[in-house]
């Protein structure tokens, strides 16, 4: 077997690697991704404080109703979640901004882009790699406080389908909101800039609701009362703020259509741009 060194300094040699050469793909990317995912300090610290707020919430409010002796037969035990998660939700939508702009801020993109030229493999990667850590991390908490808050206030159990909602249901919906963010941040390409945007998205249409006090803009206070975010989650957890509007797992619909155009949006800016 020729060696690497046999036929150094001679006259029409070949030099032959001791390294396989084969062409890069998504399995590489996306094992480039999770890298820097898992080594960075704002992973750590955004799903820390997300899973303070999911766990500590749900258990202190699930205490709080059991130590007061509140009647919630009529409401759902799963749906007390909803607070923590909501809260929750700022840090999923904060890391997939930064999943991506970080990367702008630092120029660390330029060393991505060169090391994976193909500009939609790497969003590709980005967006499985940061959807599969959120489900997970989400779905361990949401069943954890589940567990726990029927423990705790042990009147009945739940149905399986408010199980499958407030768990996977909920998990899936944070996921999709986080691929929105960091297609937002793709788009942006500036951290404070893309959360900014991400916060007006959840906190806006319920303040505008708040302050349309006539009657010719009814039609338009029930739909940004009916399609917030916030209102979203809740009818995931069978807490519904209106009596109309989409019911069941239909949020999660909605949302994964949100995500797939601003994902689109965000690939087709990402090849038209420079960096």
């Amino acid at each position: 077997m020729t060696t690497p060194y046999q036929h150094q300094g001679a006259p029409g040699a070949v030099y032959s690697s001791p390294i396989p050469i084969r062409r890069a793909h998504l399995g590489d990317a996306i094992a480039s991704e999770w890298t820097k995912i898992r080594s960075v300090r704002s992973t750590i610290w955004t799903l820390s404080v997300m899973a303070l707020l999911l766990v500590g919430i749900g258990l202190a409010v699930a205490a709080a109703i059991t130590t007061s002796d509140a009647n919630v037969e009529d409401q759902p035990i799963l749906s007390l979640g909803f607070f923590g998660v909501l809260l929750g939700s700022l840090c999923v939508m904060t890391l997939g901004v930064l999943t991506v702009a970080s990367e702008y801020g630092t120029g660390m993109i330029r060393t991505t882009l060169t090391a994976c030229p193909t500009r939609g493999r790497v969003l590709t990667a980005k967006a499985i790699v940061f959807f599969a850590l959120v489900f997970t991390v989400t779905l361990a908490l949401t069943l954890f406080v589940g567990v726990a808050q029927v423990a705790i206030i042990d009147q009945g159990s739940p149905t399986t389908q408010e199980w499958l909602r407030s768990t996977l249901g909920v998990s899936l919906y944070l996921a999709l909101l986080g691929l929105l963010s960091l297609a937002v941040g793709s788009m942006i390409r500036h951290s404070a800039g893309a959360i900014t945007i991400m916060i007006g998205l959840v906190l806006l249409p319920l303040v505008m609701a708040m302050f349309m006090f006539t009657e010719s803009l009814s039609w338009l206070q029930d739909a940004l009362l009916e399609y917030s975010i916030p209102s979203q989650l809740g009818v995931l957890y069978d807490n519904s703020v209106t009596q109309s509007g989409p019911m069941g797992w239909e949020p999660l619909w909605i949302m994964l259509g949100i995500a797939a155009v601003a994902l689109g949006a965000a690939y087709t800016m990402l090849n038209s741009r420079d960096v």
